[in-house]
C-alpha cells in the first residue's frame, strides 16, 4: 500500500465512523494527513511529495493504531500531543484544554488593548488567568516579548504543561511567572496592566450534550455552573482590584453570553466595553476598562 492509498483509505474510514462520533471530526482527511505525516516523522505540505512511497508494516499498523483512537473519540491534538495556536506548536495533554482558533480572538484582542494601558512610567505586568496550556500567555509574550507576564491555574497538571511549552518554545520556562492558584488568590503581584482569561464558560446542564472529544477534555476548564457565568462573575468581580488605572479585563465567552456579561460589567462599572469577533464572525471576546 503506498502512502497515498493510505491517507485516501485513512480519510474514508474516518469519514465512515464519523457517523458515530456526533460529526465531531470535521476534517477526515485532514487528520489522516495528519496522522501519517506524524508517523513518518515529515509535515503535511511534505507528505504529498512522498505519495507514491510504499507505507511499510510497522508505519500501516501505527497508523491504524492512530484512526482507532480517534474513532474512539480522542481528539487529533491529544493523539499527537500537540495543537498549533497563534503560529506556535503546543504540547498539549488530557491535563489541559486543547487550544482552539477561537482563543487567538483573544490574544489579538489583547495585543490590541494594551497600549491603550502602558506608559513610560508604569510597569507591564500582564495576567493570564485560567492558562491551562499557557497559550494565550506565551503567545503575547512571544509576540510583545517587553511585557511582563504572569500565568495563574488552579491545576499544578496544566501548568507543568505549560511550563514545559514556555520552555520549549520562549527558551526558558521562567520566561513567564506561573501561579498555582484558584484565580487571583495566586497572584503576589497587586496590579496589573491587562487581564486576560478564558475561563470555563460551559452551562453545567449541556456538558453532556458535546461532543464525545470535547467532553473528553477536563471537565475543570468546560464548566461554567448553572448558567456557564460563575467563574466570568468572580473574575468580573475582583478583576478592578488588580488592574492600573485605565486597564482592561478581556475574556473569552460564548457568543450567547455577551449580552448577560455586558450587562454584569456595566454594574461593576467598568467602561469602553467592547466585544471581538472571531475568524467566522462570531461574538467570542469582551473587553472592559476599569475608570482610569
Amino acid at each position: 500500500m503506498t502512502i497515498r492509498e493510505a491517507r485516501i483509505q485513512g480519510a474514508a474510514r474516518l469519514k465512515d465512523g464519523n457517523r458515530l462520533l456526533d460529526g465531531s471530526i470535521e476534517n477526515p482527511a485532514l487528520d489522516a494527513s495528519l496522522f501519517l505525516a506524524f508517523i513518518l516523522k515529515t509535515t503535511r505540505d511534505k507528505l504529498i511529495l512522498r505519495d507514491a512511497e510504499t507505507l511499510n508494516e510497522d508505519a500501516a499498523a501505527d497508523f491504524t493504531h492512530l484512526l482507532d483512537r480517534r474513532l474512539a473519540g480522542v481528539c487529533t491534538a491529544y493523539i499527537l500531543g500537540r495543537k498549533e495556536f497563534h503560529g506556535l506548536d503546543f504540547t498539549v495533554t488530557p491535563d489541559v484544554l486543547v487550544p482552539r482558533p477561537d482563543t487567538e480572538t483573544l490574544v489579538d484582542a489583547a495585543l490590541a488593548a494594551l497600549p491603550l494601558t502602558l506608559t513610560e512610567d508604569l510597569p507591564r505586568p500582564v495576567l493570564d488567568l485560567c492558562t491551562g496550556s499557557g497559550a494565550v500567555a506565551i503567545a503575547l509574550k512571544h509576540k510583545r516579548p517587553s511585557l511582563e507576564v504572569y500565568a495563574s491555574d488552579i491545576s499544578p497538571r496544566a501548568l507543568a504543561i505549560a511550563r514545559e511549552n514556555a520552555r520549549r518554545l520562549l527558551g526558558n520556562a521562567e520566561a513567564i511567572h506561573f501561579l498555582v492558584g484558584d484565580l487571583f488568590n495566586a497572584t503576589p503581584y497587586p496590579l496589573f496592566s491587562g487581564i486576560t482569561a478564558n475561563p470555563p464558560y460551559v452551562a453545567s446542564g449541556e456538558i453532556t450534550g458535546l461532543t464525545r472529544e470535547v467532553r473528553g477534555e477536563p471537565l475543570e476548564a468546560l464548566d461554567g455552573g448553572t448558567d456557564g457565568l460563575d467563574l466570568i462573575r468572580r473574575i468580573i468581580a475582583d478583576a478592578p482590584a488588580h488592574l492600573l488605572p485605565g486597564g482592561s479585563l478581556l475574556m473569552e465567552a460564548d457568543p450567547g453570553q455577551m449580552a448577560a456579561i455586558t450587562l454584569i460589567l456595566e454594574k461593576k462599572g467598568y467602561r469602553d466595553i467592547r466585544i471581538y469577533q472571531d475568524l467566522s464572525g462570531r461574538d467570542r471576546v469582551i473587553e472592559g476598562r476599569v475608570h482610569s
